[in-house]
């Protein structure tokens, strides 16, 4: 009998309990389960009614960013774990959807303190810089919405360099660290403190992802990907760097909660390079030892 489906991985020969992906899985069962609604504003609605304009200015235009941030990533990394179940990748897919579920939680979470502490219902689309624009409204649905018709090792190396690399490992991490110079220096805002870091962690294992996929992709094809790799993550730093300096001008010499500029733009170079050198290493690496690292 002809079907659509040849056979199924996990009777063929079963999980492989070993691979990357499922060490992924198995944390996200365990850390990832949070929920937005239980966290606590009460003292953040006290906090930021002490702010000066300026703090809740600056403080807005970081929580904007994150708000569209969250959105368009939950949006955009459907694509990604299409072409994993299409290419029969079971142990990568049953990550991704948890995955996906936490990037909706991150959208739940920031939007709830916008509502209940700022008292915001929209209208903060003035704070997003040109870098800004360039990277969300376009370069990473762009990279995103090709895996839909091209399942490439480049097609899926353009992808992940965007969204986990920059997107998640430069812009977002150098966010988490504003959010902790602002307000732990200060002892403020307890409840927006521990959504930020229920999202960095789970964070951390989506980057992580992201780091195996490149670095799988270098092992099964040399140095061709990595020259791709390269490229597009040397690229793509400039523009998240902008992002950056962009965010922080309108405020000048005198920037709120006494942060600096280079303070961020040095976090989010370095946040960069140890992924940068993290990928590279698999140039020398095999593929069995890149999957079961």
């Amino acid at each position: 009998m002809e079907t659509y489906r040849a056979t199924f991985k996990s009777t063929r020969r079963g999980l492989d309990a070993r691979l990357f992906p499922m060490q992924l899985w198995r944390k996200a069962k365990k850390l990832g389960i949070w929920d937005p609604q239980d966290l606590s504003f009460e003292q953040d609605v006290a906090d930021w009614q002490g702010l000066d304009d300026r703090e809740r200015d600056l403080l807005l235009r970081l929580t904007a960013q994150f708000q569209a941030g969250e959105e368009s990533v939950t949006y955009d990394l459907l694509p990604l774990l299409q072409v994993m179940a299409e290419e029969g990748c079971i142990e990568d897919e049953m990550f991704l959807t948890s995955y996906l579920w936490e990037e909706a939680k991150h959208v739940e979470g920031f939007s709830r303190f916008l509502e209940e502490v700022t008292g915001t219902h929209g209208g903060l689309e003035h704070y997003f810089s040109d870098a800004y624009r360039g990277i969300f409204f376009d370069v990473l649905p762009r990279a995103m919405a090709r895996l839909r018709v091209d399942h490439s090792p480049e097609a899926l190396a353009e992808a992940a360099v965007t969204y986990q690399m920059i997107v998640e490992g430069v812009l977002a991490e150098t966010g988490y660290h504003a959010y902790y110079t602002m307000l732990e220096r200060n002892d403020l805002m307890p409840g927006l403190r521990g959504l930020v870091a229920n999202i960095q962690r789970d964070e951390s294992r989506h980057i992580a992802y992201g780091v195996f996929l490149l670095a799988r992709l270098v092992a099964e094809h040399g140095d061709p990907i990595w020259t791709i790799i390269e490229t597009r993550m040397n690229e793509l730093i400039l523009i998240a760097l902008q992002n950056i300096g962009q965010s922080l001008l309108p405020y000048g010499d005198d920037i709120p909660f006494d942060i600096t500029a280079e303070e961020f733009l040095d976090f989010g170079q370095s946040q960069f390079v140890k992924r940068y050198q993290r990928i590279e290493k698999a140039r020398w690496q095999t593929v069995e030892e890149v999957l079961y690292g």
